[in-house]
């Protein structure tokens, strides 16, 4: 398969997994094995299709974004919100940087993410049951700063690869009692400083080695991964309404299955 075709399909697959829980660098890690995605470009090129994604949110939420930012100097709800969203961005970001290298180094490999997506499909499938998904919360701004912290606290977990962002938060939120949707939005807006931050540092990491001459590979990752992104959010956001997240626990399990099997 040619690297235009690769490109393609690994956008379509960080569109796909970074907001359904089911793993994103877990499905990169073991896609781009398997692809044979030139391995020196690999680190650079997910950079770029994880902005498509975090673009997609900015770009789906963007009327609230903007009438977020134009209250803040004058409405406490507004501020209050943003101080919800950093605080369960915080832990993550600490630990991230505390041990980005051990993270990199001893975890990015396929039996230490078919571990991570048994474990967090077994726990998707075991919290997420009927009628967990319902709560007096009914919109993201309700969530509370208790609740935020917790989804945050959860988050941590997500930093091995394999476990899943957007499961962790959802999941965080679901045990804080948030509702399935309130809880997937959250995740959708932690998501902007979570993977907007990590994105930065991982160019500050690869200054050294991005070439000019693969801008048209990563602006191409980029535009798929961003139109896939928004498809995905806007039908997460429909599913969630009358079905819960189990068939994709069963999906991790069974891919962890396979990953063992094979590796």
């Amino acid at each position: 398969m040619g690297i235009f075709w690769i490109t393609i399909a690994l956008g379509v697959i960080e569109g796909i997994t970074e907001y359904v829980p089911v793993s994103s660098t877990g499905h990169l890690i073991l896609a781009g094995r398997w692809l044979a995605f030139p391995e020196e470009k690999a680190a650079s090129f997910e950079i770029f299709i994880q902005l498509g994604a975090v673009f997609a949110v900015v770009w789906f939420y963007r009327e609230k974004l903007l009438a977020i930012a134009a209250r803040l100097s004058d409405d406490a709800e507004a501020r209050a919100f943003v101080g919800k969203v950093l605080i369960a961005f915080v832990p993550a970001a600490i630990v991230g940087l505390l041990f980005h290298h051990w993270i990199v180094r001893v975890l990015f490999g396929p039996l230490p993410v078919a571990a991570a997506l048994a474990v967090g499909g077994a726990l998707l499938i075991a919290i997420d049951r009927p009628g967990r998904g319902r709560s007096d919360i009914g919109t993201v701004e309700s969530v509370t700063w208790a609740q935020a912290l917790v989804v945050g606290l959860v988050q941590i977990t997500a930093l091995w690869p394999g476990t899943s962002r957007s499961g962790a938060t959802i999941i965080g939120g679901l045990l804080a009692g948030l509702s399935r949707r309130v809880a997937l939005e959250f995740s959708f807006f932690l998501a902007i400083p979570t993977l907007g931050a990590a994105s930065v540092f991982a160019l500050w990491e690869a200054r050294k080695v991005l070439d000019a001459s693969d801008a048209p590979i990563f602006a191409l990752g980029f535009g798929v991964s961003f139109a896939v992104s928004l498809a995905v959010i806007a039908a997460l956001l429909h599913y969630v309404r009358d079905h819960d997240l189990r068939p994709f626990g069963w999906y991790r399990i069974a891919l962890a299955a396979l990953v063992a099997v094979v590796y």
